[in-house]
């Protein structure tokens, strides 16, 4: 059994790394940058003034603001329109992406005060550990470094032949 789950769970980790990335690498400044913006402080105030259950429901805007994203890029696939599919589908996702993980680094000492909530909380942290601490994990940890660092050397390797005469 051991030996028929452990391809499995390298797939499960290198999925979830992957995903986990290129969406974080992605969300997070976008998330920053809407952080620092003027407009938006007014609404952080706001966000940050309401109380536990008001700051959990506040979660539930972008969800059913951006979850038709879902079957529309279905419906955009299904009638031939694969790119616009695709665009739509990131655009959405990444979207949702932030607005949630903004919104719950605005209210995440307010949440872990309803009791439901710091469970789930703990438990998806405990599942996260154990996923980090599998062999898989660290594999896909160690090749995506080492590819990383490849990319930046390359990086710098172009940079220097372009500014060669």
């Amino acid at each position: 059994m051991k030996r028929v789950l452990k391809p499995v769970t390298y797939v499960i980790a290198a999925l979830y790394f992957l995903v986990d990335a290129v969406f974080m690498a992605i969300a997070k400044p976008i998330s920053d940058w809407l952080a620092r913006h003027v407009v938006l402080r007014r609404l952080c105030v706001w966000i940050k003034s309401l109380r536990p259950y008001p700051s959990l429901a506040l979660f539930s805007v972008p969800v059913i603001i951006l979850e038709p994203v879902k079957p529309l890029a279905a419906y955009l696939a299904a009638t031939g329109q694969l790119l616009s599919s695709v665009a739509t589908l990131i655009v959405g996702e990444l979207l949702k992406l932030v607005l949630v993980e903004r919104l719950f680094s605005l209210t995440r000492n307010k949440l872990m005060k309803i009791p439901a909530f710091l469970w789930a909380y703990t438990k998806f942290q405990q599942a996260k550990a154990w996923v980090e601490a599998t062999e898989a994990w660290r594999t896909i940890r160690a090749i995506s470094k080492a590819a990383r660092q490849y990319v930046t050397e390359m990086k710098k390797s172009v940079a220097v032949a372009l500014r060669q005469p």
